[in-house]
């Protein structure tokens, strides 16, 4: 009899599980149908009426599950904010995500059109295109899905309206009151963001900020991120002669502007890659338990250098993870005169180099951007911030033209956090095993004002594969991903955070 009861138990189980499933596959279905139609609107950062078509789009869709919704104007594009109705006695999450994309360049990708989605398998090394309603009869969680903003970051938003809707579906009452914010510039750096979270504080107040966006650890775990590190960019010239010159004529007489940055540039770091630039990395310490957590990160060093095609890292830290945790100083672009069959005999009348300085909660942009110019100083050269004229080429030796870029500050929250540990909890209880936990990403989210602002603490959960190509030619979104994603959100607002 002991048995049978037994037996019964498991097959209860397993039925509720088997439905479980089938729920979870028909709502993957529903989401990539519609996110089709989300990725068919093109998103160029850098294109106002794409941007409108999206809000549009985005007005339409929250509206029909329940949201109040709001297009806020800023001194940009416009924000897109969405809320449930909102209960004085719970606590209220604030999501973060974004429905811009980078540009694209049609020639680059393997199909005709990058906003009009692609299921591809994998045979081999290639991917072999199959039709859409493919995963009518065989939805297999290995294949993927190519087209522009399907990891980066429209994939994430239709994940969440879908677990809505499955949230509905299961009559579950959700104990969060929730809110979202969709930023339409964080392919540009989110510039107007600052000044709208200070001017629309009170509508986006909360208890905690989730923010969708970027990839999972490459181990393929569940991730939760603390932080990310800031950005800001300095553009450097250097002038030789006032036209281009025959090198034949004047390849010992007239200095080469390539050769003066050359130098310049390779005076800011020593043989192991480090910032030789005095007071960079001051304010950085690392104490043993937060090394602890760094080095419990299951980063492969061997994959990750195989993966980049070299044989030794830069000297920053002494693994993957310390080395985020530190200011970086990295050369973006470099051009002078032609290259390549179109190079020419010529001494060139300028070189310039792009940097982008990527910062932690530590450092300040400015002063860090103050550091540089000073060395550069030092190295002789006058400093200006426009073309020099004639006038200011005869005076100085060795001339260089500085532009500034503006500052995107980095963000870290504790990561003994209530918030975080709730997150923790509700991964491990939802997959059964430890989610990764990073201290600071080495990319960059336009947070720090939600913090700054709201006074909140912030969490990334990344729900995108990590190969998935984002800002570049055949970005993609893995099927497995898209199921992550709704049990992710799920879970998270469905659990009790008293718990």
């Amino acid at each position: 009899m002991k048995k049978l009861s037994i037996l019964f138990l498991l097959l209860i189980a397993f039925k509720s599980y088997t439905q479980e499933e089938a729920q979870l596959k028909r709502q993957v279905r529903q989401t990539i149908k519609e996110l089709r139609d989300f990725i068919a609107i093109p998103n160029d950062a850098l294109e106002h009426a794409d941007i409108n078509r999206n809000l549009t789009w985005l007005t339409k869709n929250f509206n029909a599950r329940g949201f109040n919704s709001s297009v806020l104007p800023t001194s940009g594009e416009s924000l897109f904010f969405a809320a449930l109705p909102m209960e004085d006695q719970k606590p209220t999450i604030l999501f973060y995500m974004h429905f811009d994309g980078q540009s694209v360049e049609k020639s680059k990708w393997n199909q005709p059109d990058p906003y009009k989605m692609v299921l591809k398998t994998k045979e081999g090394d290639n991917w072999k295109t199959l039709p859409i309603d493919t995963l009518n009869t065989n939805l297999d969680y290995s294949m993927r899905l190519f087209g522009r903003s399907t990891s980066d970051d429209k994939g994430p938003i239709i994940m969440f309206l879908n677990t809505i809707d499955l949230l509905k579906e299961n009559n579950i009452t959700l104990p969060f009151n929730v809110k979202v914010i969709l930023d339409s510039e964080e392919e540009k750096g989110s510039k107007p963001l600052p000044k709208a979270v200070k001017e629309y504080r009170e509508l986006l107040q909360a208890d905690f900020l989730i923010i969708n966006d970027g990839p999972v650890h490459s181990s393929g775990k569940p991730t939760i991120v603390y932080g990310c590190r800031g950005i800001t960019t300095l553009s450097l010239t250097t002038f030789g002669p006032q036209k281009q010159q025959h090198s034949g004529h004047y390849g010992n007489y007239a200095p080469n502007p390539a050769l003066l940055l050359s130098k310049a540039l390779a005076s800011m770091k020593n043989e192991e890659g480090k910032v030789s630039i005095p007071g960079f990395y001051d304010g950085v310490t690392i104490d043993e338990n937060t090394m602890t957590i760094l080095k419990n990160v299951p980063d492969d060093a061997a994959s990750i250098h195989k993966n980049l095609g070299i044989k030794t890292p830069d000297k920053v830290g002494s693994f993957y993870q310390e080395s985020l945790q530190y200011p970086s100083l990295n050369i973006r672009g470099l051009g002078s005169a032609w290259i390549g069959k179109k190079a020419r005999t010529i001494v060139p009348e300028s070189a310039t180099a792009e940097i982008d300085i990527r910062l932690v909660p530590e450092t300040d942009g400015s002063r860090l951007k103050d550091l540089v110019k000073t060395h550069l100083e030092k190295q002789g050269f006058f400093l200006t911030s426009k073309v020099p004229n004639k006038e200011t080429r005869l005076s100085h030796d060795k001339i260089m033209m500085v532009t500034e870029g503006s500052i995107t500050d980095a963000f870290r929250t504790q990561l003994d956090n209530p918030y975080g540990a709730f997150l923790v909890k509700t991964l491990t209880d939802t997959f059964g095993e430890n989610p990764v936990q990073i201290r600071t990403m080495g990319g960059t989210v336009p947070i720090a004002p939600f913090i700054n602002e709201l006074k909140i603490p912030a969490f990334i959960v990344p729900m995108v594969n990590p190969d998935n190509n984002q800002h570049s030619p055949n970005e993609n979104l893995e099927i497995g991903k898209i199921a992550y994603g709704i049990q992710t959100f799920y879970a998270i607002l469905s659990s009790n955070i008293k718990e």
